[in-house]
Protein backbone atom coordinates (compact mmCIF):
# COMPACT_ATOMS: atom_id res chain seq x y z
CA UNK A 1 0.00 0.00 0.00
CA UNK A 2 3.10 2.38 0.59
CA UNK A 3 4.64 1.29 -2.00
CA UNK A 4 1.70 2.32 -4.29
CA UNK A 5 1.30 5.69 -2.75
CA UNK A 6 4.72 6.88 -2.85
CA UNK A 7 4.12 5.74 -6.77
CA UNK A 8 1.17 7.11 -7.58
CA UNK A 9 2.60 10.85 -5.76
CA UNK A 10 5.87 10.44 -8.12
CA UNK A 11 3.86 10.22 -10.89
CA UNK A 12 0.79 12.72 -9.82
CA UNK A 13 4.32 14.92 -9.52
CA UNK A 14 5.51 14.53 -13.03
CA UNK A 15 2.10 15.34 -14.34
CA UNK A 16 1.30 18.23 -11.72
CA UNK A 17 2.38 22.20 -12.72
CA UNK A 18 1.53 25.66 -11.97
CA UNK A 19 -1.27 25.31 -14.17
CA UNK A 20 -2.75 22.18 -12.71
CA UNK A 21 -2.23 18.56 -14.27
CA UNK A 22 -1.07 18.00 -17.75
CA UNK A 23 1.95 19.28 -19.72
CA UNK A 24 2.03 22.37 -22.89
CA UNK A 25 0.56 20.88 -26.22
CA UNK A 26 3.89 21.85 -27.92
CA UNK A 27 5.85 18.39 -27.98
CA UNK A 28 9.39 20.02 -27.64
CA UNK A 29 8.11 21.97 -24.77
CA UNK A 30 6.38 19.13 -23.01
CA UNK A 31 9.61 16.97 -23.27
CA UNK A 32 11.67 20.02 -21.78
CA UNK A 33 9.01 20.71 -18.65
CA UNK A 34 9.29 16.86 -17.90
CA UNK A 35 13.05 16.34 -18.11
CA UNK A 36 13.88 19.82 -17.09
CA UNK A 37 11.53 20.89 -14.38
CA UNK A 38 9.32 18.52 -13.12
CA UNK A 39 11.49 14.79 -13.66
CA UNK A 40 14.22 16.64 -11.18
CA UNK A 41 11.85 17.67 -8.57
CA UNK A 42 9.57 14.50 -8.38
CA UNK A 43 12.82 12.49 -7.67
CA UNK A 44 14.65 15.08 -5.03
CA UNK A 45 11.34 14.90 -3.52
CA UNK A 46 11.26 11.14 -3.58
CA UNK A 47 14.30 10.55 -2.10
CA UNK A 48 14.45 13.42 -0.06
CA UNK A 49 11.12 12.33 1.90
CA UNK A 50 12.79 8.41 2.01
CA UNK A 51 16.08 9.54 3.84
CA UNK A 52 14.19 11.72 6.16
CA UNK A 53 11.50 9.11 7.01
CA UNK A 54 13.66 6.47 7.18
CA UNK A 55 16.31 8.38 9.79
CA UNK A 56 13.56 9.58 11.96
CA UNK A 57 12.82 5.62 12.23
CA UNK A 58 16.20 4.67 12.94
CA UNK A 59 16.97 7.48 15.15
CA UNK A 60 13.67 6.99 17.09
CA UNK A 61 14.76 3.21 17.76
CA UNK A 62 17.85 3.76 18.62
CA UNK A 63 17.89 6.62 20.92
CA UNK A 64 14.32 4.96 22.32
CA UNK A 65 13.03 8.60 22.01
CA UNK A 66 9.49 9.39 20.55
CA UNK A 67 10.38 12.75 19.79
CA UNK A 68 13.56 12.25 17.77
CA UNK A 69 14.34 13.02 14.37
CA UNK A 70 17.44 14.18 12.10
CA UNK A 71 17.70 17.68 13.07
CA UNK A 72 18.35 16.30 16.88
CA UNK A 73 21.98 15.30 16.27
CA UNK A 74 22.32 18.62 14.45
CA UNK A 75 22.98 17.16 11.06
CA UNK A 76 20.43 19.08 9.34
CA UNK A 77 21.73 22.66 11.00
CA UNK A 78 25.32 21.94 10.17
CA UNK A 79 24.05 21.15 6.48
CA UNK A 80 22.45 24.44 6.95
CA UNK A 81 24.97 26.20 8.59
CA UNK A 82 27.50 25.05 5.35
CA UNK A 83 25.26 26.43 2.79
CA UNK A 84 24.52 29.37 4.35
CA UNK A 85 28.02 30.26 4.41
CA UNK A 86 28.55 29.45 0.78
CA UNK A 87 25.77 32.23 0.15
CA UNK A 88 27.45 34.96 2.65
CA UNK A 89 30.82 34.24 1.11
CA UNK A 90 29.80 34.30 -2.86
CA UNK A 91 31.00 31.02 -3.11
CA UNK A 92 27.45 30.02 -4.68
CA UNK A 93 27.76 32.59 -6.84
CA UNK A 94 31.04 31.75 -8.31
CA UNK A 95 30.35 28.19 -8.58
CA UNK A 96 27.58 26.00 -9.09
CA UNK A 97 28.12 23.04 -7.06
CA UNK A 98 29.28 25.39 -4.09
CA UNK A 99 26.09 25.19 -2.44
CA UNK A 100 25.38 21.62 -1.88
CA UNK A 101 29.00 21.21 -1.36
CA UNK A 102 28.76 23.81 2.16
CA UNK A 103 25.79 21.97 2.60
CA UNK A 104 27.67 18.65 2.41
CA UNK A 105 30.51 19.45 4.57
CA UNK A 106 28.77 21.36 6.99
CA UNK A 107 26.91 18.17 7.68
CA UNK A 108 29.80 16.11 7.96
CA UNK A 109 31.77 18.60 10.51
CA UNK A 110 28.54 18.51 12.95
CA UNK A 111 28.35 14.76 13.13
CA UNK A 112 32.38 14.69 13.88
CA UNK A 113 31.79 17.23 16.35
CA UNK A 114 28.96 15.15 17.96
CA UNK A 115 30.62 11.75 17.43
CA UNK A 116 33.94 14.06 19.91
CA UNK A 117 31.56 14.99 21.88
CA UNK A 118 30.39 11.87 22.85
CA UNK A 119 32.96 9.46 22.96
CA UNK A 120 33.70 7.41 25.23
CA UNK A 121 29.56 7.34 26.22
CA UNK A 122 27.29 4.48 24.67
CA UNK A 123 24.29 5.65 26.16
CA UNK A 124 21.73 7.46 23.94
CA UNK A 125 21.37 10.69 26.61
CA UNK A 126 25.16 11.88 25.48
CA UNK A 127 24.49 11.86 21.78
CA UNK A 128 21.11 13.67 22.37
CA UNK A 129 22.73 16.68 24.40
CA UNK A 130 26.22 16.28 21.60
CA UNK A 131 23.32 17.00 18.72
CA UNK A 132 21.09 19.70 20.69
CA UNK A 133 24.33 21.57 21.30
CA UNK A 134 26.05 21.25 18.03
CA UNK A 135 22.16 22.38 16.64
CA UNK A 136 22.32 25.14 18.91
CA UNK A 137 25.75 26.62 17.60
CA UNK A 138 24.74 25.82 14.03
CA UNK A 139 21.83 28.23 14.37
CA UNK A 140 23.65 30.80 15.92
CA UNK A 141 26.26 31.02 13.54
CA UNK A 142 23.66 30.87 10.69
CA UNK A 143 21.68 33.68 12.23
CA UNK A 144 25.11 35.84 12.92
CA UNK A 145 25.51 34.91 9.23
CA UNK A 146 21.92 36.76 8.49
CA UNK A 147 22.69 39.41 10.41
CA UNK A 148 26.46 40.13 9.02
CA UNK A 149 25.21 40.43 5.48
CA UNK A 150 25.71 43.43 3.61
CA UNK A 151 23.96 41.72 0.16
CA UNK A 152 19.99 42.08 0.59
CA UNK A 153 19.89 39.26 -1.99
CA UNK A 154 21.93 37.36 -0.42
CA UNK A 155 19.98 37.77 2.81
CA UNK A 156 16.94 37.28 1.02
CA UNK A 157 18.61 33.85 -0.61
CA UNK A 158 19.89 32.55 2.47
CA UNK A 159 15.97 33.06 4.20
CA UNK A 160 14.64 31.21 1.22
CA UNK A 161 16.64 28.18 1.32
CA UNK A 162 16.59 27.87 4.73
CA UNK A 163 12.89 27.35 4.35
CA UNK A 164 13.72 24.09 2.34
CA UNK A 165 12.26 23.92 -1.30
CA UNK A 166 12.03 21.84 -4.39
CA UNK A 167 11.74 24.46 -6.94
CA UNK A 168 14.21 25.33 -9.58
CA UNK A 169 16.27 21.81 -8.48
CA UNK A 170 17.91 20.19 -11.86
CA UNK A 171 19.50 16.67 -12.52
CA UNK A 172 23.20 18.50 -11.98
CA UNK A 173 21.74 18.02 -8.12
CA UNK A 174 19.84 14.71 -8.65
CA UNK A 175 23.27 13.29 -9.85
CA UNK A 176 24.93 14.95 -6.78
CA UNK A 177 22.50 13.81 -3.81
CA UNK A 178 21.14 10.78 -5.18
CA UNK A 179 24.16 8.21 -4.55
CA UNK A 180 24.86 9.69 -1.11
CA UNK A 181 21.01 9.37 -0.27
CA UNK A 182 20.90 6.04 -1.60
CA UNK A 183 24.15 4.74 0.45
CA UNK A 184 23.08 6.39 3.52
CA UNK A 185 19.87 4.93 3.07
CA UNK A 186 21.35 1.10 2.80
CA UNK A 187 23.88 1.86 5.74
CA UNK A 188 20.77 3.07 7.53
CA UNK A 189 18.07 -0.26 6.62
CA UNK A 190 21.26 -2.55 7.50
CA UNK A 191 20.29 -1.23 11.36
CA UNK A 192 17.27 -2.91 11.82
CA UNK A 193 17.72 -5.92 13.37
CA UNK A 194 20.39 -4.33 15.80
CA UNK A 195 17.52 -1.71 16.80
CA UNK A 196 15.22 -4.66 17.55
CA UNK A 197 17.99 -6.19 20.16
CA UNK A 198 18.30 -2.71 21.56
CA UNK A 199 14.53 -2.62 22.55
CA UNK A 200 15.84 -5.30 25.06
CA UNK A 201 18.36 -2.86 26.26
CA UNK A 202 21.76 -2.18 25.89
CA UNK A 203 23.40 -5.61 27.66
CA UNK A 204 20.55 -7.69 25.68
CA UNK A 205 21.68 -6.57 22.77
CA UNK A 206 25.79 -6.93 23.79
CA UNK A 207 24.79 -10.23 24.55
CA UNK A 208 23.25 -10.88 21.55
CA UNK A 209 26.13 -9.64 19.15
CA UNK A 210 25.39 -6.56 18.51
CA UNK A 211 27.96 -4.08 18.70
CA UNK A 212 26.95 -0.42 19.92
CA UNK A 213 29.71 1.47 19.33
CA UNK A 214 29.42 -0.09 15.43
CA UNK A 215 25.53 0.78 15.50
CA UNK A 216 26.21 4.47 16.93
CA UNK A 217 28.89 4.81 13.78
CA UNK A 218 26.31 3.16 11.31
CA UNK A 219 23.51 5.00 12.37
CA UNK A 220 25.29 8.35 12.65
CA UNK A 221 27.12 8.01 9.22
CA UNK A 222 23.73 6.72 7.15
CA UNK A 223 22.06 9.79 8.20
CA UNK A 224 24.47 12.29 7.64
CA UNK A 225 25.45 10.70 4.12
CA UNK A 226 21.04 10.64 3.57
CA UNK A 227 19.74 13.88 5.52
CA UNK A 228 23.01 15.83 4.91
CA UNK A 229 22.94 15.41 1.37
CA UNK A 230 18.93 15.90 0.94
CA UNK A 231 19.70 19.11 3.27
CA UNK A 232 22.02 20.58 0.81
CA UNK A 233 20.83 20.64 -2.24
CA UNK A 234 17.18 21.35 -1.02
CA UNK A 235 17.01 23.18 2.39
CA UNK A 236 15.57 22.28 5.70
CA UNK A 237 12.39 20.05 5.50
CA UNK A 238 11.32 19.89 8.74
CA UNK A 239 9.03 17.52 11.02
CA UNK A 240 9.06 14.23 8.20
CA UNK A 241 11.22 12.31 9.96
CA UNK A 242 9.31 12.97 13.16
CA UNK A 243 5.84 12.23 11.82
CA UNK A 244 5.95 9.71 9.51
CA UNK A 245 7.09 6.80 12.04
CA UNK A 246 4.30 7.72 14.27
CA UNK A 247 1.80 7.40 11.27
CA UNK A 248 3.16 3.88 10.44
CA UNK A 249 3.76 2.53 13.65
CA UNK A 250 0.50 1.68 14.08
CA UNK A 251 0.38 -0.23 11.16
CA UNK A 252 3.40 -2.13 10.92
CA UNK A 253 4.00 -2.69 14.13
CA UNK A 254 6.19 -1.65 16.82
CA UNK A 255 9.54 -3.86 15.89
CA UNK A 256 11.78 -1.06 14.43
CA UNK A 257 13.18 -3.57 11.53
CA UNK A 258 9.52 -3.50 10.45
CA UNK A 259 8.85 0.18 10.74
CA UNK A 260 12.30 1.59 8.66
CA UNK A 261 11.63 0.06 4.90
CA UNK A 262 7.42 1.48 5.55
CA UNK A 263 9.03 4.95 6.94
CA UNK A 264 10.81 5.29 3.80
CA UNK A 265 8.10 4.86 1.41
CA UNK A 266 6.17 7.11 3.58
CA UNK A 267 8.57 9.40 3.70
CA UNK A 268 9.01 9.73 0.02
CA UNK A 269 5.06 10.01 -0.35
CA UNK A 270 4.59 12.54 2.50
CA UNK A 271 6.63 14.97 0.58
CA UNK A 272 5.76 14.31 -2.68
CA UNK A 273 1.78 14.68 -1.73
CA UNK A 274 2.87 17.93 0.12
CA UNK A 275 4.72 19.48 -2.88
CA UNK A 276 1.88 18.81 -4.93
CA UNK A 277 -0.54 20.49 -2.62
CA UNK A 278 1.78 23.38 -2.83
CA UNK A 279 1.42 23.35 -6.31
CA UNK A 280 -2.07 22.98 -6.70
CA UNK A 281 -3.45 24.86 -3.77
CA UNK A 282 -0.88 27.96 -3.52
CA UNK A 283 1.19 27.83 -7.60
CA UNK A 284 1.38 32.04 -7.06
CA UNK A 285 2.58 32.50 -3.69
CA UNK A 286 6.01 30.80 -3.94
CA UNK A 287 5.60 28.62 -0.49
CA UNK A 288 8.43 26.90 0.75
CA UNK A 289 8.03 23.15 1.21
CA UNK A 290 9.90 23.28 4.45
CA UNK A 291 6.64 25.70 5.46
CA UNK A 292 4.10 23.22 4.45
CA UNK A 293 5.75 20.08 6.36
CA UNK A 294 6.21 22.92 9.77
CA UNK A 295 2.83 23.40 9.10
CA UNK A 296 1.66 19.69 9.43
CA UNK A 297 4.46 18.56 11.68
CA UNK A 298 4.19 21.39 14.44
CA UNK A 299 0.78 20.61 15.81
CA UNK A 300 1.54 16.87 15.43
CA UNK A 301 4.47 17.24 17.38
CA UNK A 302 2.00 19.24 19.94
CA UNK A 303 -0.22 16.63 20.06
CA UNK A 304 2.67 13.98 20.81
CA UNK A 305 3.56 16.40 23.60
CA UNK A 306 0.38 16.01 24.92
CA UNK A 307 0.00 12.57 24.78
CA UNK A 308 3.19 11.97 26.40
CA UNK A 309 2.22 14.26 29.06
CA UNK A 310 -0.82 11.97 29.72
CA UNK A 311 0.37 8.81 29.53
CA UNK A 312 3.10 9.59 32.30
CA UNK A 313 0.10 11.50 34.52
Amino acid sequence: MLAAAATVAFLASIMVGPDGFGLPDNPYAAHLVLTEIRLPRALLGALIGAALGLSGAVLQGYLRNPLAEPSLLGISGGASLGAVVAIHTGAAGAFTLALPIGGLSGAAIAALAVLLLSRGRRGPSTLILAGVAISSIAAALTTLALTLSSNPFASVEMLFWLLGSLNDRSMLHVWLAAPLIVIGCAVLLQTGAALDALTLGDEAAQNLGVSLGGLRLRVIAGTVLAVGAGTAVAGTIGFVGLVVPHLLRPLVGYEPRRLLLASLLGGAALVLFADIALRLLAPLQDIRLGVATALIGAPFFLWLVLKSRDDFE
